[in-house]
C-alpha cells in the first residue's frame, strides 16, 4: 500500500498502526518536512513501513494507492506552502502508471480535485473512493443505532 502526501497527519498515522497490526507493507511519500517521525514509532506487529521522499518509488507496484487533503483543517495558513510542496504527490495518471496494473485508488474525502488528486484518477476505473465513503457511512449509523440503544 502507498500512502501519499502528508506523512505526519492523523491518516498516515493510522495507515502506520493498521499496517503494523494487518501485516501490511506500507510505503509512504511525503516531503522531508511532511514525514512520520518514525523515532516514535515501534512496530511490533508483521507490517512494514518504508518512508521517502519519491513518489513513484512508494507507488512502485502497489496495491493500493492511498492520498487525503494536502490542507486540513488548523493548516489552513500553510495552504500555499503546503501546495507546493505537495505538488509532486499528486495521484495523478502518470504517477499510478506505477502501481499494479489492478491497483486499487482509495481517499476519505473530501478529495479536491486537481491538487491531491487528479479528476481522472478520482473518477476512474480503479477508485473505490465513493464505495469507501458509503461503507463509513453504514459504519457511523450503526456506531450511532448502538449508543442510542
Amino acid at each position: 500500500m502507498a500512502y501519499l502526501g502528508d506523512g505526519a497527519s492523523n491518516m498516515a498515522y493510522s495507515w502506520i498502526l493498521a499496517a503494523d497490526m494487518a501485516g501490511l507493507d506500507l510505503h509512504i511519500a511525503a516531503p522531508a518536512e511532511y514525514q512520520p517521525d518514525c523515532s516514535a514509532i515501534a512496530l511490533t506487529g508483521p507490517g512494514s513501513l518504508t518512508v521517502t521522499d519519491s513518489p513513484e518509488d512508494a507507488v512502485r507496484d502497489a496495491d493500493i494507492v492511498y492520498t487525503d487533503v494536502w490542507v486540513s483543517m488548523g493548516f489552513e495558513e500553510e495552504a500555499s506552502e503546503r501546495l507546493e510542496s505537495f505538488q509532486p504527490y499528486q495521484v495523478n495518471k502518470q504517477l499510478v502508471s506505477n502501481a499494479k496494473s489492478d491497483h486499487t485508488i482509495m481517499h476519505c474525502l473530501p478529495a479536491y480535485r486537481g491538487k491531491e488528486i487528479s479528476a481522472e484518477v478520482l473518477d476512474g476505473p480503479n477508485s473505490i473512493i465513493w464505495d469507501q465513503a458509503e461503507n463509513r457511512l453504514h459504519a457511523q449509523k450503526a456506531v450511532l443505532a448502538r449508543l442510542l440503544s
